[in-house]
């Protein structure tokens, strides 16, 4: 976004790498918030519905808000221009198209179905909101990717949705984002003679042209780096990857075609540029559940863009789908990344307001360049603490009891929710004697819709201040 579909796109299309410098290290502390706080509430109530809390559960207020809002869904939402356009090269009824999947899903779709380890760094209560210890909210939108191949409704699908990740607090990330995968099989009991590869073949040959300047460094495989999984054949493999470049390379034409011509309007790029064939390339890739696996990079504006990742689908996980007869392609994207390239938005703080200067700009179904309607000033503040000493470890993926860099983000987030533009940790010490850590973060206060007063300001820091001795024991310095 930031598959298997999603799962193993997890860094691909999402504007996911961090940007707090220096890394603050994981430090064991009992966040008391979570934790030990006698007067937790015994349940949570999310989209209408409550569940029992326990000891991982960790989804706070301003999150559980969110689940309303569904920005996929709203036609004149940049998000959901973006979907809509995707999608329409998806068409039925090969494609079915699934944006209303409930984001509260168990454990096991999240992450066993698709074969996390128990280890993994994704399971961690630092990294995701855990409604109790076998609910989440979803982390990728390959939470029902079993599920919906196991429906074997349609030949392809498309799945919408907002997920939900703790994160970094910058113009680029957003604890709740949105992400589509799509998908399409072939049965090799359903084909003429079980060929697979020349079912293919003669789709392709049906699918529209295009003018794209196609640069292919991938090719179809390589024998060592992105092989062709044992189950399937080298001309299977090879057309099924020839019709999931096709089929992409067509949502180029149509997105990025829309939006150079707005690009044009607004006086951002010459007209000439209109006449010129838009250029993608191929890029050998690994995900973890794709064999061969790829990413496809777009020209836009003067520079290669990272768009998706995408590859053939590991059988093991179609076995597991109970849909071993099958053999197809996957792809995942984030809608945040390519809707901020599509309309020029530059904070994805914006894509949450519902000021009416910020919607009004935009109509289903068409890409236009947002305009900015204000820049207020910002106003930046330090805070800096103590940890308590401990020697508990945080290694392994083990994050109960333990300080992150996304606590503090947490933090921030319920105090000052969308007035919190960026936060960065500026300066990390270990005391020589006592071998206490300090550390120093600095918050960057900026409302996208007015101007904020120092006195707000100094009220929202005050309350993150003692936010943290409460519910983590630190000692402000």
């Amino acid at each position: 976004m930031r598959i298997p579909l999603l799962s193993i796109y997890r860094c691909v299309g999402t504007l996911n790498s961090r940007h707090i410098v220096p890394r603050v290290s994981q430090i064991a502390l009992v966040p008391r918030h979570y934790s030990t706080s006698p007067s937790k509430p015994s349940t949570v109530t999310l989209n209408g519905k409550s569940y029992p809390c326990d000891d991982h559960t960790n989804v706070p207020p301003h999150i559980a808000q969110c689940l309303s809002r569904k920005l996929h869904l709203i036609p004149n939402h940049p998000i959901s221009i973006t979907r809509s356009l995707i999608e329409s090269q998806f068409p039925s009824p090969v494609y079915k198209s699934y944006n209303t999947l409930l984001p509260v899903v168990t454990v096991g779709q999240n992450f066993d179905s698709l074969g996390f380890p128990l280890d993994h760094p994704g399971r961690s209560r630092t990294d995701t909101y855990y409604v109790n210890k076998d609910t989440v909210l979803r982390t990728h939108t390959s939470a029902h990717q079993a599920d919906t191949f196991r429906l074997r409704e349609s030949d392809g699908f498309t799945i919408s949705a907002d997920v939900y990740r703790r994160d970094a607090i910058d113009r680029s990330h957003y604890p709740v984002f949105h992400q589509m995968e799509g998908a399409r099989m072939w049965s090799r009991d359903s084909v003429p003679n079980g060929d697979i590869a020349a079912a293919i073949w003669k789709e392709i040959e049906q699918m529209p042209r295009h003018d794209l300047k196609v640069e292919d460094t991938a090719g179809a495989w390589d024998a060592e780096r992105n092989p062709v999984q044992s189950e399937h054949t080298d001309a299977e493999a090879e057309a099924v990857a020839a019709h999931l470049k096709r089929s992409l390379e067509n949502v180029v034409v149509e997105v990025f075609g829309q939006a150079r011509k707005a690009a044009i309007a607004a006086g951002e790029a010459k007209e000439s540029e209109v006449e010129e064939p838009l250029k993608v390339r191929w890029i050998e890739a690994y995900f973890p559940f794709t064999s061969p696996s790829y990413e496809l990079e777009v020209f836009w504006q003067g520079d290669w863009l990272e768009l998706l990742g995408c590859g053939v689908v590991k059988q093991e996980l179609l076995k597991n789908a109970d849909c071993n007869d099958q053999i197809g392609w996957a792809f995942g994207v984030g809608l945040e990344r390519v809707s901020m390239l599509l309309f020029n938005i530059p904070d994805i703080r914006l894509f949450w307001s519902q000021d009416a200067r910020f919607l009004s700009q935009f109509t289903p179904s068409t890409i236009t360049r947002f305009q900015p309607f204000s820049k207020f000033p910002p106003c930046h503040k330090d805070v800096a603490f103590w940890l308590p000493s401990s020697t508990t470890s945080a290694a392994g993926g083990n994050t109960m009891g333990v300080f992150h860099e996304n606590d503090m983000m947490e933090v921030v987030r319920d105090v000052a929710g969308d007035d919190a533009e960026d936060v960065r940790c500026i300066d990390e010490f270990v005391h020589p004697k006592t071998g206490k850590k300090s550390l120093c973060f600095r918050v960057n206060y900026r409302s996208l819709e007015r101007t904020l007063t120092n006195d707000e300001t100094n009220q929202m820091h005050e309350k993150v201040r003692q936010a943290l001795v409460e519910r983590y024991g630190v000692e402000l310095r």
